[in-house]
């Protein structure tokens, strides 16, 4: 050990890093060697020395002192891709987490008045502006907005929900489990493919509380299927004095995409509607809760609004997306919007100069193919996004030359496809291209 610390190389690492860590490191490499020569895996007849072991050392405490959460080049083609982080902000929005990060803020404090105030008021007059509700709450995912409702509104009472709409969302979370925890008493009606008015209507009783409309955003059940319309269930709702609730799920604000929007939804009478702010709207994660204002203020007062509430970095992205909504101009500087509503020939131009760039590293071979992509996110099931691709052959197997750019110091991720590794522009960030170029350059062994 005291030969090990007097290596140049490990005093280096314990000037950077400071002796204890450093101790620990090697301690803990040491260890592992023994543990390998005793089991065999490791031959007594390789040299372990002490430049190796300070190699070894250097790796780990470098491994160590590097963030577990990373940034990465996203070349799925998948905007909305859950795992790695979906949505990319706006840059005004992160301009305002950083602005909110930095120092102190009005974030619980009324300037006016000169007295506390309420952190949901951020958002509260952006919310009634653009999706026209009463009122409106943030919470910090749209599960959350969820358990929140139905703990606020129904709980120990009967919601009515259409067999066909008992989702399964991300990490085997589901509709029926986020209802229990709610308190929340589930009544299923109709049968899978099909559920008629009448359905909700022979079930509602005294102990009623809500008939709830769950919008599949992210699967489809095609071929022999009804459904009930939000108007009918509105209007069956109030006719017995009953609340009526929708959740989205991925919420969108602009139409065009096939889906309802919040703003139509919000128009029928719905009395809450949630949906989150990190899928179709583009924003940071949130879940969002509409509708009437009797309804919001009883939500707002519940015990759980504290413990799901949002911090002040998420407000400040929140808030910040939300303006951009203001102005059909301003929208596209979301991030999400602008990939979703590139056009054919972009894409395509897009992928000629990518090809270029890439022709140009030794020993890679690229060509642009037509691709089809989806939006991800559990948003738009069933529906291909065409575009076009950069796919690439190197002399290493597409899965060693996929597995070395996944593993670069800015990692990218990318899809095979007939054994060639494929990268899509529809995702790659513009301030991303050069460190995409490093990455391949050093994937495909050329030398810095």
């Amino acid at each position: 050990m005291d030969d090990l610390l007097a290596n140049r190389a490990i005093q280096d690492l314990v000037a950077e890093h400071g002796r204890e860590q450093v101790v620990v490191v090697l301690r803990n490499v040491l260890q592992e060697l023994r543990e390998s020569i005793a089991i065999g895996s490791q031959s007594l007849d390789i040299l372990i020395s002490i430049s190796s072991i300070g190699e070894m050392v250097a790796k780990e405490t470098k491994r160590r002192n590097s963030p577990s959460l990373r940034r990465v080049i996203n070349a799925t083609g998948i905007p909305l891709h859950t795992n790695l982080g979906r949505a990319p902000l706006a840059e005004q929005a992160i301009a305002a987490v950083v602005q909110a990060a930095r120092g102190y803020s009005n974030l619980e404090y009324d300037l006016t008045r000169g007295e506390r105030g309420s952190r949901h008021d951020h958002v509260r007059e952006l919310l009634r502006e653009i999706t026209g509700c009463e009122d409106a709450i943030a919470v910090n995912n749209n599960a959350a907005a969820v358990l929140l409702v139905l703990s606020s509104l129904a709980q120990g009472k009967e919601v009515v929900v259409s067999r066909g709409q008992l989702v399964e969302v991300g990490g085997s979370f589901r509709i029926p489990d986020v209802m229990e925890q709610g308190g929340a008493l589930l009544r299923e009606v109709g049968a899978t493919n099909k559920t008629h008015l009448s359905d909700y209507e022979r079930v509602i009783n005294h102990n009623t509380a809500a008939l709830l409309k769950v919008h599949t955003s992210n699967f489809r059940v095609i071929g022999f299927t009804e459904d009930v319309s939000t108007e009918a269930l509105v209007e069956l709702s109030h006719q017995h004095g009953l609340l009526a609730i929708e959740d989205l799920g991925s919420g969108v604000l602009i139409a065009g995409y096939g889906e309802p929007t919040v703003q139509e939804i919000v128009a029928t009478g719905m009395d809450i509607v949630t949906f989150s702010g990190d899928k179709l709207m583009g924003g940071p994660q949130a879940g969002l809760i509409v509708g009437k204002a009797e309804c919001i203020a009883r939500i707002r007062t519940h015990p759980l609004a504290r413990a799901l509430r949002l911090d002040k970095m998420t407000l400040a992205a929140l808030e910040s997306t939300l303006r951009l909504y203001r102005h059909a101009e301003h929208r596209q500087e979301i991030p999400l919007v602008r990939m979703l509503n590139l056009s054919q020939d972009d894409l395509f131009h897009a992928a000629e100069e990518l090809r270029d760039k890439v022709n140009a590293i030794a020993g890679l071979t690229a060509q642009v193919i037509e691709c089809v992509g989806q939006v991800g996110g559990g948003s738009l099931p069933g529906r291909d996004i065409p575009g076009f691709a950069v796919a690439i052959t190197s002399p290493l197997s597409c899965v060693s030359f996929e597995g070395r750019l996944r593993q670069a110091e800015i990692p990218v991720i990318a899809r095979i496809l007939h054994d060639r590794v494929l990268l899509d522009p529809r995702t790659i960030l513009p301030h991303d291209t050069e460190d995409l170029l490093v990455s391949l350059r050093k994937a495909a062994g050329e030398k810095s």
